[in-house]
């Protein structure tokens, strides 16, 4: 069966409900006489039994069943708060340096209930960890490719060409090691991603992950505060709700397109297990799109607004008051919004290109009063 859905299944089968026979398990169809009503925000779950034994979410639009979370090694709503830090210790100067270690490991992974797929990944995960490193520190990673092909690691940042993570320059052949060293500059929502040849393979297997530099305060006195919000572990900071959200996609039968579109990997993943956001605090998003074969992806906020800092890379909004933001693949952002004068209930994220929407990359955020 896995084979069978790896050289057949397209973009245009895998519209709703044109594989409902070929897998019981795999996608739900829409209703023939258009969606079906749905209750109001905060009086049902997003993802319920219909009369039809399917499932709902705001009008069937969603995959049937689940993901084997265990099986794949990695669950995407961890994945949203997953930072890694790397291991501390202080150079003569006195500064921090963070070391890191990654393995290339090539992975078969489920991205869609009963669709499996040939990964190429770092640390066994699609996307790769969540690299969380202050501006001026210095970053050790040490690359370990354990995969079946030529590997390496290319950071969007500052750094010398020789560690650039491109062929001459920290390419890493099967069983090899290399270690990349470099000083965090700029502060910002970066990322980092396999840069071997043909890069659209390398990239779209899943060789990709989000890199964050904090912005050290000290750099900046007059937006002291601001940075202070953004420095994980800061009491400032420690009043946001923070989440990395890397948009990717997945060319299941290898023809130049994708038939899957999701956050973090596991199509409609949020959905059905939305992302709880406490109404009073206000909520950061680090969006990062690599998306291989489409120009454009974006993300569209339901009923709210949000401020947009391009690259991250400003301690003030490069764009302000908007619901849509569009980004071409390696572009990423951060967002800032909140849901304070809101009530409760569940509000829709999602791309605004229909197809992606209804091939995987919706979900919900489940708006919810403070614990007690």
């Amino acid at each position: 069966m896995r084979n069978w859905l790896r050289e057949t299944v397209n973009r245009r089968h895998l519209l709703w409900g044109s594989l409902a026979t070929a897998s019981g398990s795999l996608l739900g169809g829409m209703a023939a006489t258009g969606q079906s009503p749905h209750a109001g925000h905060g009086s049902a779950p997003p993802y319920e039994a219909n009369a039809a034994g399917r499932h709902s979410a705001h009008g069937n639009m969603i995959t049937v069943g689940d993901v084997g979370r265990a099986r794949n090694g990695f669950d995407p709503t961890a994945l949203l708060t997953d930072w890694d830090t790397g291991v501390t210790s202080s150079l003569p100067d006195g500064r921090t340096l963070r070391t890191f270690e990654i393995i290339g490991e090539d992975k078969e992974i489920e991205i869609a209930p009963g669709v499996f797929f040939p990964a190429w990944t770092y640390n066994g995960r699609v996307p790769g960890p969540n690299l969380r490193v202050t501006e001026g520190d210095r970053v050790h990673i040490v690359f370990r490719n354990h995969a079946s092909h030529r590997h390496s690691i290319h950071f969007h940042g500052i750094h010398s060409a020789r560690m650039d993570g491109l062929p001459g320059a920290g390419e890493v052949g099967a069983g090899e090691t290399f270690i990349y060293e470099f000083d965090a500059f700029p502060f910002g929502c970066h990322l980092y991603h396999c840069h071997s040849l043909p890069l659209k393979r390398h990239i779209h297997k899943g060789m990709y992950g989000a890199f964050v530099i904090d912005p050290d305060p000290a750099r900046h006195p007059e937006q002291a505060e601001v940075a202070r919000s953004r420095l994980l572990g800061t009491p400032e900071n420690r009043e946001w709700q923070e989440f990395v959200m890397v948009m990717n996609a997945f060319d299941t039968n290898f023809d130049g397109e994708n038939e899957v579109y999701a956050v973090n990997t596991v199509a409609h993943h949020y959905a059905k297990h939305p992302i709880t956001v406490i109404r009073g605090k206000p909520v950061r998003v680090y969006l990062v799109n690599v998306v291989e074969f489409d120009p454009i992806n974006s993300l569209h906020l339901h009923g709210n607004f949000f401020d947009y800092y391009d690259h991250g890379t400003t301690l003030t909004p490069t764009l302000r008051t908007i619901d849509t933001v569009m980004q071409c693949q390696a572009q990423r952002g951060i967002l800032e919004f909140t849901y304070r004068e809101h009530e409760t209930g569940l509000y829709m994220f999602h791309a605004h290109q229909s197809e992606f929407t209804e091939l995987g990359w919706m979900g919900m955020f489940n708006v919810v009063e403070a614990a007690a």
